[in-house]
């Protein structure tokens, strides 16, 4: 009877620890409180960092910054690398476009990197760049067009202009129909997520591009209007730990990383993605502090601000 009796309480005590596990492994699987940012009405930016899974992890390589557009503290402007003011027009009246190359810290520190006096608090590099120094897709800052020859063909990303409950996230290839789309512009080649579904696009991006040139920058959008930046570098000015699910992304992986961060802030389902210029170009800033950067110039970059609280 002992023996039965130590059985019985040996299988009960089984029972519950295995309970306890299914609880905790449950718990593991669902976002928390603290990290379901989609559920915030007012949540605006954050940044963290994330390992390829989509899980916050603060040694993770890849750079995370998440905003609302419709966010009423955000703002925002893209920068190209000029040798004069933006928006500059010359004795006809046209628009100055003197390209000069400027690397990643510096574009998004002279002059034509502020909006009314602010400086930015997030900012991500963007476009290809030509031999001439010149972005070779579609760019445009608040409404002013710095573009090259691929503006038609390649995909862009950007934030439409209008009030900010009304603010728009899109990526597609050319000018938007509605022009209040075409107001905060920015190139990109590689497009991996059309209308919700996911494209391993290795193939199109050539052998170099797709398994030697491994840093990654790229912007995603979710159905529920967030915007997801990320940046991935074996080199960036962070603590990094590597490991099998942290580490420099292949094409084929683009949409476990995603993925994760979205369900993991109850972001929605990712519905459109997009490359920004890899190889020497990635860089990544926020909230004072770079993050990536690389030695190479840059075609365009897509700022962030905080609109200023004080009076005025």
């Amino acid at each position: 009877m002992s023996k039965l009796f130590l059985l019985s309480i040996f299988i009960i005590v089984l029972n519950l620890l295995s309970g306890c596990k299914n609880i905790e492994s449950n718990a593991a699987q669902e976002p928390s409180k603290a990290t379901c940012i989609g559920k915030n009405a007012n949540f605006s930016i954050e940044f963290f960092k994330a390992n390829n899974q989509g899980k916050r992890y603060d040694r993770g390589i890849n750079h995370v910054v998440i905003f609302n557009p419709q966010s009423e503290q955000l703002d925002f402007k893209v920068n190209v690398g000029l040798a004069h003011k933006l928006y500059a027009k010359d004795k006809q009246g046209k628009l100055s476009k003197e390209y000069v190359p400027k690397q990643f810290r510096e574009i998004i520190t002279d002059e034509n990197s502020k909006l009314n006096g602010q400086t930015p608090i997030a900012a991500i590099n963007a476009d290809y760049i030509g031999t001439d120094n010149k972005p070779q897709g579609l760019n445009i800052s608040r409404g002013f067009e710095y573009s090259g020859a691929f503006k038609n063909q390649r995909s862009s990303f950007g934030i439409s202009g209008g009030k900010f409950k009304s603010r728009k996230a899109t990526i597609q290839a050319g000018r938007r129909k509605d022009e209040i789309l075409n107001y905060n512009l920015v190139g990109g080649n590689g497009r991996f997520y059309r209308g919700g579904k996911f494209k391993d696009i290795c193939a199109d991006l050539g052998e170099f591009a797709c398994k030697e040139a491994t840093n990654r920058s790229l912007a995603a959008i979710t159905d529920q209007g967030y915007v997801i930046l990320l940046v991935n570098d074996a080199k960036a000015n962070s603590n990094i730990e590597f490991s099998q699910i942290n580490q420099e992304l292949l094409p084929d992986k683009f949409d476990d990383v995603l993925e994760g961060i979205a369900r993991n802030n109850c972001l929605g389902n990712i519905q459109e993605g997009i490359l920004f210029d890899g190889g020497m170009s990635p860089g990544l800033y926020y909230n004072n502090k770079i993050y990536v950067e690389n030695a190479g110039p840059i075609g365009s970059v897509f700022l962030i601000y905080k609109k200023s609280t004080n009076p005025g």
